[in-house]
């Protein structure tokens, strides 16, 4: 049964090139990890990556990964502060202490394990390839080499479409990316499975299509400062979660389907 969450103060952020500042005002971010001393969990997300974390009709701050990071604050008895900003500035914000934790689909990889403790992974996915829907010609890997491709800079697509052979032209995200791919001015776009199929569920969009799947199985976590005290407690929190059934839960109401083995 889902948890009945906590208070969500949602605090969007613009992060600029060499600084940080809030958005709403000129004041300082609260800075340190003293989480359980304030009794909140600082959250770090998007608020523009549906169906993970992204705003509904009515303007509220929602998403599989808003109710997942929502659910381990309630097992952690704690509020939920969020802060939005863009992909390519999540990791500088967490670095800078503005939050204490990134709940934002963060694929696990090595480089990102030195760099940063990464939680036990909640989401398990497999990337696809977008294309037009009249391009048959890219139907595997092999096909996308010399071809452009339009990723975000940071993520671990950027990667793939360059070690296939792509220039990659950088972009915000999925539906920057999608608004590219309609216009011709790229061939290409990698993403996770789960947020291509519920942009083209939403959308009813027939001009773009998946051309084939990456092969790759990824796994999503929470990313938090190295080192980080509250890490472990967020893994007990997510196993407990699993155990009751509430990560199931929540991941059936957003796919159908539990993504979180």
């Amino acid at each position: 049964m889902l948890r009945t969450s906590h208070r969500l103060l949602v605090l969007p952020v613009i992060l600029a090139v060499g600084a940080l500042a809030a958005c709403s005002s000129g004041d300082e971010a609260p800075q340190g990890g003293a989480t359980s001393e304030s009794g909140v969990l600082r959250v770090g997300t998007e608020g523009t990556y549906s169906p993970f974390s992204f705003h509904d009709a009515d303007g509220e701050l929602t998403g599989y990964d808003v109710e997942v990071v929502t659910a381990v604050a309630d097992e952690l008895g704690l509020d939920v502060e969020f802060s939005e900003t863009t992909w390519d500035s999540i990791f500088a914000g967490l670095e800078s202490e503005r939050y204490d934790v990134i709940a934002n689909q963060v694929t696990v990889n090595d480089e990102r394990a030195e760099k940063y403790d990464l939680s036990e992974p909640y989401t398990v996915s497999t990337g696809v390839a977008l294309v037009a829907a009249d391009n048959d010609a890219v139907t595997s890997l092999a096909d996308v080499s010399g071809l452009t491709a339009a990723q975000s800079a940071t993520s671990n697509w950027s990667q793939v479409a360059t070690d296939a052979g792509a220039t990659v032209e950088s972009v915000e995200g999925l539906t920057q990316a999608v608004a590219l791919l309609k216009q011709g001015r790229i061939d290409v776009t990698f993403n996770d499975d789960l947020a291509v199929l519920d942009y083209l569920k939403q959308s009813g969009d027939t001009s773009v299509k998946i051309a084939f799947e990456t092969g790759d199985t990824v796994e999503q976590a929470f990313a938090l400062r190295k080192g980080a005290d509250l890490t472990a407690r967020i893994d007990d929190a997510l196993a407990s979660l699993r155990a009751d059934g509430t990560l199931t839960q929540i991941s059936e109401k957003w796919f159908g389907d539990d993504v979180t083995q």
